[in-house]
């Protein structure tokens, strides 16, 4: 997917090379409940890790001692993207990847030049994450049982197979997506799901790094690169 990232990273981050490899955070797990998604990741032991929003507000919590850590986040009638880094010594370390969280806890890791990383898992086989960039590239994601393999489609015609990894993900990139309405299915062991999505340009994005908004199947959510382009992630729902 030519052109793909994520939005700038905060102008303090330094980088890891700067002084020595340390492990970037990551985010592991999310968990949609009341009013609130449970976020749990990894960082350095110890570590101070911070969700940051593009408007300067910052959520925080400390790794322990294994560099395990979690917290609460509060759900906002809106989608919102977090720069995810970690501090300890005085050296802070960016995430290689940006959080999108949705109104209802969606939530998945956007990765420069490839597809999102879904990471509110629900039960069963299904088609998590669509994206696409300006130039058409696109990339479908989902799950499916381990090791199995997974028949793609695309309006009605076969493209090939992919297989599910040892954690069940599968990914498949697909043809250069014209714009218009397009269906994607996909059939694996036991299961046959499809999404409906208009591919179209995005509008420019004036304010802020980030548009999102509900479609017939999930959210469609517009994000800056940091080469200034915008890549389109759909997380079906």
């Amino acid at each position: 997917m030519a052109g793909c990232g994520g939005p700038p990273p905060t102008a303090d981050a330094v980088p890891a090379e700067a002084s020595g490899y340390v492990q970037p955070p990551s985010v592991t797990e999310a968990a949609p409940g009341a009013g609130a998604l449970a976020l749990a990741g990894v960082a350095p032991p110890k570590a101070q890790v911070r969700l940051s929003a593009p408007a300067g507000g910052v959520i925080s919590t400390r790794a322990d001692a294994n560099g395990r850590w979690r917290l609460q986040l509060p759900l906002d009638p809106q989608a919102r993207i977090f720069g995810v880094s970690a501090e300890n010594d005085g050296r802070r370390v960016q995430a290689e990847a940006y959080l999108l969280v949705g109104p209802r806890g969606e939530t998945a890791l956007l990765r420069a030049g490839a597809g999102a990383l879904r990471l509110d898992r629900p039960s069963g086989s299904r088609i998590a994450a669509l994206d696409f960039d300006a130039d058409g590239g696109a990339l479908v994601s989902g799950w499916a049982p381990a090791g199995t393999d997974v028949a793609v489609r695309l309006d009605g015609r076969s493209l090939g197979e992919t297989r599910a990894d040892e954690d069940g993900r599968f990914s498949y990139a697909l043809p250069r997506l014209a714009f218009g309405a397009r269906r994607i299915e996909t059939t694996g062991a036991g299961f046959t799901d499809q999404v409906q999505v208009e591919v179209s340009a995005p509008a420019p994005l004036t304010d802020g790094p980030l548009r999102a908004s509900p479609i017939a199947r999930g959210l469609r959510a517009d994000w800056l690169t940091p080469g200034g382009g915008v890549q389109s992630t759909v997380l079906a729902g």
